[in-house]
């Protein structure tokens, strides 16, 4: 268990890197995005996976890993913007931003701790083609949910599928490494 803290912490690490220093390029132009749009985002992402996977190839330059660091941004953007509301300040400091994403990236990994306690990292034996499959499930639920104004009748909300999507984005992340490192 201690190698996959380690293995979670460098995947997100990356993602982080990339994250804050968009937020320094960019500012937080993402918090005009609606949960809806978010969702779209991530949904746009594992789609191109899915289509690389399956053609074997591709034509632009942004790698499957790139992708998968993109859906775990854009679910810790998911999870800001449930935070947040609407009338508050579009722009927040980089400072602001940091703090907020290490607060989610805690509870995503919590939540992944808890789960490897009860499954016994089951992930590290699945297909990284199943990661991309679960996050676009995830992203048809929270689809629904949007169009269900919200409202879930016995299901986990918006939130615990942007921190399943992250989740998956850092397992796939680790065995991509792992991958590698083994060839």
């Amino acid at each position: 268990m201690s190698n996959t803290n380690q293995q979670y912490d460098s995947a997100v690490q990356g993602c982080r890197e990339i994250f804050l220093k968009k937020t320094k390029d960019y500012g937080t132009s993402w918090r005009v995005y609606r949960i809806i749009s978010v969702a779209d985002q991530i949904y746009i992402k594992a789609k191109r996976i899915r289509t690389i996977q399956e053609k074997g190839e591709q034509k632009i330059g942004d790698d499957i890993i790139s992708e998968f660091k993109g859906i775990l941004n854009y679910g810790i953007i998911g999870l800001i913007q449930l935070d947040i509301k609407d009338d508050e300040l579009e722009e927040l400091p980089v400072a602001k931003v940091e703090q907020l994403y290490d607060e989610k990236i805690t509870t995503a990994k919590k939540l992944m701790l808890d789960k490897n306690h009860d499954y016994g990292e089951a992930w590290r034996e699945m297909s990284k083609e199943s990661f991309v499959d679960l996050v676009l499930a995830k992203i048809l639920r929270i689809k629904q949910i949007i169009a269900n104004k919200g409202q879930t009748i016995i299901s986990e909300g918006i939130d615990a599928n942007f921190y399943d999507i992250i989740n998956y984005a850092v397992f796939a992340l680790i065995l991509i490494e792992e991958e590698v490192h083994s060839a």
